[in-house]
């Protein structure tokens, strides 16, 4: 019973991601043909909301081509193992109070991890198509990704030393006197800067820059498989704005469909940039990055490390740096207790939360 249960879950939570992927694609389009005045999708169901399935089931039928020169295992491996990573990512997100799928006292770590190793698919993918096209935009991936995952790090760990916990959920608790957009403004500014160039998107599209390299690491990709590298694309890109609604817009407090309003703003900022800004040159991507992010977000954890301790409000040693059991524990024996309706029948949250 318990392993059906986790089955269960997990269907909820892949069915869930599907269907936003496959609905944030014929967003894009409607937002970025409003912008450049023309037609979007609009043949296939009513207004076009059923043309997302129908690409999809296009590619599935299509037949596979292998470049005759590839190495067919690490080929096939390569968006298969970036396609699954971005799908487990989503076992930590808390979508309410209590409606995550598994809770883990370092569920922030988890996610940096698992967005690390997705790198690994788009190596393989660019490496085993054997194509300098694909082997460019591969490499171009790995210098990007890297160099932006530290930036990324730097401005987690100031928003850890405010909430004194890895777990997401602990860090939504952390703000319901105050979303973290206020201290932290530029670095939410930075940190979708940074989300565009983690999930390659444009500005940022060097890896599949098609002006120079055709398509980048899935040139040589076509039918399941390049579905499966573009699925991987949208979910991330649906996964970001849910972190940074989760970090530094209080989440899930609030009304019943507040995480989902938070995210649909962000997601449609993503579209809205590809619409509206030009691709930057390389070079000028890891200049912003290590000349740039990574000195202000290094200050940045400075001088907030400074101010908690001037202002005696670090979170304590044995506080909440557990899981969302023990951090809802700790809120209920150390603070007076406000009753607040959200979509569960009760969530007993802190009236006032200091960490002192």
């Amino acid at each position: 019973m318990f392993i059906l249960v986790y089955i269960i879950k997990a269907l909820l939570v892949t069915v869930y991601v599907l269907l936003m992927v496959a609905f944030y694609t014929i967003l894009e389009r409607k937002i970025i043909s409003y912008m450049q005045r023309r037609r979007g999708p609009n043949l296939v169901g009513p207004f076009g909301l059923l043309q997302a399935i129908s690409d999809g089931l296009k590619l599935l039928v299509k037949k596979t081509i292998y470049p005759q020169s590839a190495n067919v295992l690490i080929f096939i491996v390569g968006p298969t193992m970036t396609f699954v990573l971005s799908y487990l990512a989503w076992s930590v997100i808390p979508f309410d109070a209590e409606a995550v799928f598994v809770d883990t006292p370092l569920s922030l770590l988890y996610l940096l991890a698992f967005s690390a190793l997705s790198l690994y698919g788009l190596v393989m993918g660019g490496w085993s198509s054997n194509s300098k096209y694909a082997f460019f935009g591969a490499i171009r991936a790995v210098a990007q990704m890297i160099s932006y995952e530290v930036s990324l790090g730097l401005i987690l760990i100031s928003v850890v030393c405010c909430s004194g916990t890895l777990n997401l959920s602990g860090i939504v608790l952390s703000q319901v006197n105050n979303w973290y957009l206020l201290p932290h403004f530029p670095l939410f500014f930075l940190f979708f800067i940074s989300a565009l160039a983690e999930t390659n998107r444009h500005p940022f599209d060097f890896a599949e820059a098609e002006s120079e390299l055709v398509s980048g690491y899935n040139t040589e990709y076509s039918a399941l498989f390049f579905v499966l590298f573009f699925l991987a694309e949208y979910a991330n890109m649906i996964l970001m704005s849910t972190l940074i609604s989760l970090l530094f817009l209080g989440g899930f407090l609030g009304f019943s469909w507040s995480l989902s309003l938070k995210m649909f703003v962000l997601m449609n900022f993503f579209v809205i940039v590809r619409a509206a800004y030009p691709r930057l040159r390389y070079d000028q991507l890891m200049q912003f990055c290590w000349k740039f992010i990574l000195p202000f977000t290094l200050a940045w954890f400075v001088l907030t490390v400074c101010l908690l301790k001037l202002l005696d409000a670090c979170p304590p040693l044995n506080g909440p740096l557990t899981s969302f059991v023990a951090f809802y524990s700790y809120i209920d024996k150390n603070f007076e207790i406000l009753e607040l309706s959200t979509s569960l029948p009760k969530l007993w949250l802190s009236s006032k939360i200091y960490f002192s």
